[in-house]
């Protein structure tokens, strides 16, 4: 007796599971098929941005080879499509080659592409950060005092790894226009902060001794 109760309770769950299925079979069969097509369009997509990215390394490798063989013409041009890439990797590497060889002069032109790189690529934080630093050095000698902080502070305002050189690059801004007491207050910053390395702090001590030791 006990057996066929157990037989009809096991053949009712296996009728309750069948109906479920069958009443929510459309239900199923759609979230099935939006599961694979995400699953497709997911893979897809690592696909593209892998074959992209190997695309942009070949094209810029051949830039680089072009200009080492002294085959120079339109190299800007080829190099500043890829910066409009906006890729992570290869749009800082075509914009510093364009800038460490001379390749572009204009000052506004230069400030956009640094302005693309900080603003509208997804750079890892400290990447973004060395970046705004570099924009800053490359400004320090033309720009006054309000817009290099302006440029610096998102650097200076954090714990970014890259904040000692952007204190040292104010100091030295403010001791070049001979505003002593506030270079001297950007090197004091510098020595109070934690984690600093040692190389750094020696160099800034140094300077405050040579510099505004009386």
């Amino acid at each position: 007796m006990d057996e066929e109760i157990q037989i009809i309770n096991t053949n009712t769950r296996i009728e309750k599971i069948k109906n479920f299925f069958i009443s929510k079979r459309k239900t199923i069969i759609t979230t099935t098929l939006v599961i694979i097509l995400l699953l497709i369009s997911f893979f897809g997509y690592l696909e593209f941005k892998d074959r992209k990215k190997a695309q942009l390394a070949n094209k810029f490798n051949l830039i680089v080879t072009k200009f080492e063989s002294n085959q120079k013409a339109n190299v800007e041009n080829e190099l500043i499509a890829i910066i409009e890439e906006k890729d992570k990797t290869y749009s800082p590497l075509a914009f510093y080659f364009l800038l460490d060889n001379d390749l572009i002069n204009s000052n506004e032109k230069i400030n956009n592409f640094f302005d693309l790189l900080i603003n509208d690529i997804k750079l890892e934080k400290e990447i973004k950060n060395l970046t705004i630093y570099k924009k800053a050095l490359f400004n320090s000698d033309f720009v006054k005092e309000n817009e290099l902080l302006n440029i610096l502070n998102p650097v200076i305002r954090s714990e970014s790894i890259w904040k000692p050189q952007a204190l040292y690059l104010m100091a030295e801004f403010y001791l070049a226009k001979n505003q002593k007491q506030k270079s001297k207050d950007f090197f004091n910053q510098i020595t109070s902060l934690d984690n600093i390395s040692p190389k750094i702090k020696l160099e800034v001590q140094r300077r405050l001794r040579s510099e505004f030791s009386e």
